[in-house]
């Protein structure tokens, strides 16, 4: 006959064990990134208190891909701002449209729609954001918001906790985020003491372990995405697949692409290719210190523009194609800035000087700008016969 004290016992330990294990991210390191310039928006926002930064932040992410989003009085109560409507007429002082159905907590009321015109328009809108990353960031605001050491704080402390969470994980100490809004920085403590944070130590913290899945720096994932962006990403690559793309291109885009993909010199794998043109590139979100980091550079190359310029030309002339913003700076031996970000962020420097000019967002057609054309840094009207490839479209 089993001991009954055993089995008590065993069944006492096991939901133990299940509790140990850790839950899975929320966000990917891009959707925290996403996640970061949607408080980064939020906080450039003349808002008064942070009742109202924190609706803010509910309703732009809500409203990040057209414009508008839905608010129900039952997820305005939800908040618990305080003065709810204060919290609303200072989101329609910045021109806002809110609807009066907000109010209205019966279950069975009408939808309330939101209108941010900000976030209407073209790629140029603040949060350009795909469907997948507004959902994601929209589904971690809300678990974020409901955590248990969280869900019972007035605003400033749930915002404090999005900021945090945002910035930091429990592997490593970051520091608080310099724009984290001055009116929750008193309530910091209160996190620390309702188990929200395991270590709070002047600028710097560590999120709590229970609260690990809530992070939006995922180091560990960047360094898989560096080396194997198709599975970070999730990109599945199928000849088939490839080919139907192609195929819908026009013409001058079907050339550039064949061109990257026949490039002897580069010798990409064709998953990579297929991947730069199929996939849209998320938006590039500036963090901390870029900046910084990017004026460094700036100040050690002043010769950045022309050397750039002057390489695209060299580059399609020997390639068949412009070259990507890795290769721009491989070729140029600037070994900083290493990270993508920073590449980028410093292309779109060259580029907004007149520096370089790109086909929108078709990769590798990188060439000189408006300002390298007036010093007579120009593409040769066609590529010579000898080399037997047809023009790359302008």
């Amino acid at each position: 006959m089993s001991d009954p004290s055993a089995s008590t016992s065993r069944a006492a330990a096991a939901p133990a064990a299940d509790k140990a294990q850790p839950l899975p991210f929320l966000l990917t390191a891009r959707q925290g990134e996403a996640a970061r310039t949607l408080l980064s928006y939020v906080t450039s926002l003349p808002l008064p208190d942070p009742a109202a930064q924190l609706l803010a932040v509910v309703v732009a992410i809500r409203a990040a891909r057209g414009g508008a989003g839905h608010l129900t009085g039952t997820d305005l109560s939800a908040l618990r701002l305080g003065d709810a409507r204060a919290a609303v007429d200072a989101l329609r002082a910045l021109g806002w449209q809110v609807d009066e159905a907000v109010f209205d907590s019966d279950p069975a009321a009408p939808v309330g729609t939101v209108v941010v015109p900000d976030l209407t328009g073209g790629t140029d809108r603040p949060l350009a954001f795909g469907e997948r990353a507004r959902s994601r960031v929209s589904g971690w605001v809300s678990r974020t918001l409901s955590a248990k050491p969280v869900k019972k704080l007035p605003p400033a402390g749930r915002l404090a906790a999005l900021f945090l969470a945002a910035h930091g994980a429990c592997e490593l100490r970051e520091e608080v985020p310099p724009h984290l809004p001055a009116s929750c920085r008193p309530v910091l403590a209160d996190l620390l003491d309702r188990g929200f944070l395991a270590d709070l130590s002047g600028e710097r913290y560590r999120l709590a372990p229970q609260v690990r899945h809530l992070s939006g720096l995922r180091p560990h994932e960047e360094e898989q995405q560096r080396k194997d962006p198709s599975k970070a990403r999730g990109f599945l690559f199928t000849d088939e697949a490839w080919e139907a793309w192609k195929d819908a291109c026009t013409p001058a885009l079907r050339r550039h692409v064949e061109s990257v993909e026949g490039c002897a010199l580069c010798a990409l794998p064709r998953e990579r290719v297929a991947e730069a043109f199929m996939v849209q590139a998320e938006p590039v979100v500036v963090r901390r210190g870029t900046e910084t980091v990017y004026g460094q550079w700036k100040d050690a190359h002043p010769d950045r523009g022309p050397r750039s310029a002057e390489f695209t030309v060299a580059f399609r002339a020997a390639h068949g194609h412009g070259p990507s913003f890795k290769q721009l700076f491989t070729g140029l031996g600037w070994d900083v800035p290493k990270r993508p970000q920073l590449r980028a962020f410093a292309v779109g420097r060259l580029t907004s000087n007149g520096w370089l000019t790109t086909t929108g967002h078709v990769p590798w057609t990188l060439r000189p700008g408006p300002a390298a054309q007036e010093q007579g840094i120009v593409l040769p009207r066609a590529r010579t016969p000898a080399s037997g490839a047809a023009r790359v479209p302008r």
